[in-house]
């Protein structure tokens, strides 16, 4: 018996890699693969992806990366969008107008640190989703690294942001707005859950933001050969 599982043991080893040395038939576009290998293929998809995420962190990970970027603008949850109406007729949003200047600050912060999470997340990437990557759309990597590390990035990120917008003083200035309100009659309140709210709304738009740009980078590398900075990425897209 200990012996006819040995052989099956091995038997199994042996397929997983024949199957990670067969060759590709197409790369994308059609084009002949030449080759290509899809443990190749695993490799230069976990590329792409790291120059993503590296270049979406580049680009939201700095001063006004947010703040300034019209499409990733992170709004003010919409209490307090209410609030900044109300503060707004009686002339005294300019603390509003702070706040959602430093929620951006926390998200530009928050950005870099976050780099580990999607690190490991490429790491883990299978042959065989490289494959069915490599044949699918332009975001079909960025889809992916969405997908498998949804609720969890946001679980792992949210003490990031957490930290980011105290640094920033936007959690402090939810209390200056609180303070503020009370002396001002008929105007909104805001709930014991508030600073929560800006922390989960901050993780939402964040990763938002530096999705669209691990995108932006994907279909990059996908359409202009010179962005295939890599000897991997130019066989794989090539």
């Amino acid at each position: 018996m200990e012996l006819d599982r040995r052989f099956i043991l091995l038997g199994l080893s042996s397929t997983a890699l024949l199957s990670a040395c067969e060759t590709l038939d197409t790369l994308p576009g059609g084009l002949p693969s030449f080759g290509l290998t899809q443990a190749d293929a695993a490799r230069g998809i976990k590329a792409a992806l790291n120059n993503g995420v590296g270049h979406a962190i580049g680009t939201v990970g700095i001063l006004n990366g947010f703040w300034k970027n019209g499409s990733i603008q992170v709004p003010l949850p919409k209490t307090l969008r209410d609030v900044q109406s109300a503060l707004k007729v009686v002339g005294a949003d300019g603390i509003m107008n702070e706040l959602h200047q430093q929620l951006n600050r926390g998200a530009e912060k928050a950005a870099p640190v976050a780099k580990n999470i999607f690190v490991d997340a490429i790491s883990s990437l299978s042959i065989s989703d490289a494959i069915n990557i490599v044949r699918g759309p332009d975001d079909a990597a960025t889809q992916y690294l969405h997908k498998t590390t949804g609720s969890s990035l946001a679980s792992l990120f949210t003490p990031i942001m957490e930290n980011a917008l105290g640094q920033t003083g936007a959690l402090r200035l939810v209390d200056d707005v609180s303070g503020q309100l009370r002396s001002i009659p008929f105007a909104p309140r805001l709930g014991a859950d508030a600073k929560n709210d800006l922390i989960s709304h901050g993780v939402d738009y964040g990763l938002k933001g530096l999705f669209k740009y691990v995108a932006v980078e994907e279909k990059a590398i996908r359409d202009n050969p010179a962005k295939r900075t890599s000897e991997i990425l130019r066989r794989v897209f090539g």
